[in-house]
């Protein structure tokens, strides 16, 4: 596409932008958690129907899906996730979560916003590009449900074995031609799926970058992630009388305490692995000793070997010290949530960079290294068959994160992801979110002949 349909396409953002700053207030203001998301999905829907697409609700319980056809081409799926988290603010602005315990700690509701803004655009200048466009409001991303939930749901069709292809898999792209379904004659075109099945999946997620930046990783962009909750049992007694029990407080914080030597001893220094306690729930009662102690945790690992390693190990570990704590009964494992490792497409990472480049300027892109984090995007693209690219979007003051890395002080000065005070600034992160995504579709979609 050339330059001139791009910003012609572009060119009504600023008219537009007022009312989605006002969209994103209203979304931090009003964070619902996964599954939970019908407030978010209604506006979602209204905006999408306002703006001409073909409209399905209720896709994997809370998901909204929009389709844009608009003559012969590719299927282009731009995805952004809903959910919010437990989490309780303590930003102090002025349109700071009115829902107690909950935030929007993540920046879904600058994703929700972006993609309604590349939405509204794309549909306005749809004379300018022919294809088919895909717009997914995707629920439960930060319990690993929400994109198997939509896939399951018939998303590209009878799909769950998409999703089951994912479980334990690389989230890839950029499989042959003869693997995948037919390019754009979708799932959705003749009554098998909810949608068209895209031959390509493009996403983002904002960060604690300086706003005005875009960052990327090829390949594995972000990890595989495994939270686990491991129940010990003991023998509850009186405090005052421990030879008569057998304490899983005492058998559960030696698991957590060997568990630190995993990565240090049993993971390669070329691997990256992260092994994670959060949660540690034992007893009622200082003088009572009690019957089972509760510890959950994640595992993040960006290769598959090594994360069945890892995850060996801690299961060897946690029978290995209720064994020696002579413990009634071994230790029962629950897999809470799995999201495969993320990897972005050669190819695809290619061609948007050189879009983003052309529009933004190479000074606004630069690479980093795979994230730690996980995400369920990439089930989606496998379900699919098709590439995906996702990218991360600054959110944070310019001049307060330049600060802080000519400081060295990245770590303790930025709010992460997840902070109760992770709140991305409006402007410049909204205008380039939109723009991004708006210019990552036209990379892909053909120009109107």
């Amino acid at each position: 596409m050339s330059d001139s349909a791009r910003d012609t396409v572009l060119a009504p953002l600023d008219a537009r932008m007022a009312d989605l700053e006002s969209l994103y207030e209203d979304l931090h203001r009003h964070p619902e958690l996964g599954f939970q998301e019908t407030r978010t999905a209604a506006e979602a829907a209204r905006r999408l129907t306002s703006y001409g697409y073909e409209v399905t609700t209720g896709i994997g319980r809370t998901g909204v899906a929009g389709v844009l056809r608009n003559g012969p081409g590719p299927v282009v799926l731009l995805r952004a996730d809903m959910d919010a988290l437990p989490v309780t603010e303590r930003s102090g602005l002025p349109y700071a979560s009115a829902v107690p315990g909950v935030m929007h700690a993540c920046g879904h509701d600058v994703h929700v916003t972006c993609l309604a803004g590349a939405a509204d655009l794309l549909a306005a200048g749809r004379e300018h590009w022919s294809g088919t466009l895909v717009v997914l409001f995707q629920p439960a991303e930060e319990v690993g449900d929400g994109a198997r939930a939509m896939i399951e749901d018939g998303l590209f069709g009878a799909a769950t074995d998409g999703a089951e292809a994912a479980d334990g898999a690389e989230a890839a792209g950029g499989p042959e031609a003869a693997d995948r379904p037919e390019a754009g004659a979708g799932a959705g075109a003749d009554g098998r799926g909810r949608v068209p099945t895209p031959d390509v999946v493009l996403a983002q997620h904002v960060a604690p970058l300086g706003a005005g930046l875009i960052s990327y990783a090829p390949g594995a962009c972000m990890a595989a992630s495994d939270s686990l909750k491991i129940t010990f049992h003991g023998t509850g007694g009186h405090g005052s009388r421990p030879e008569t029990a057998v304490d899983p407080i005492v058998m559960a914080a030696a698991f957590v305490q060997r568990l630190q030597s995993v990565v240090a001893r049993e993971v390669a220094p070329k691997d990256r692995a992260v092994v994670t306690v959060g949660s540690f729930q034992a007893g009622d009662a200082p003088n009572v000793i009690p019957d089972q102690a509760v510890v959950q945790l994640s595992v993040r690992t960006f290769d598959e070997d090594v994360r069945g390693r890892v995850l060996a190990a801690v299961d060897r570990i946690a029978k290995a010290e209720a064994t020696a704590s002579g413990a009634p009964r071994e230790p029962e494992t629950e897999v809470l949530n799995t999201f495969p490792v993320t990897r972005n497409d050669d190819r695809t990472l290619e061609q948007v960079n050189a879009a983003f480049t052309d529009h933004f300027g190479a000074q606004r892109l630069f690479g980093y290294e795979p994230a730690a984090g996980s995400e369920d995007a990439g089930l989606i693209a496998t379900a699919a068959g098709a590439p995906l690219y996702y990218w991360w979007l600054g959110g944070w003051d310019p001049d307060e994160f330049r600060a802080a890395m000519s400081s060295g002080r990245l770590a303790q000065d930025i709010p992460s992801n997840h902070s109760p005070h992770f709140t991305p600034v409006k402007q410049p992160t909204l205008t380039m979110g939109v723009q991004a995504l708006t210019v990552a579709a036209l990379s892909h979609l053909e120009p109107a002949r």
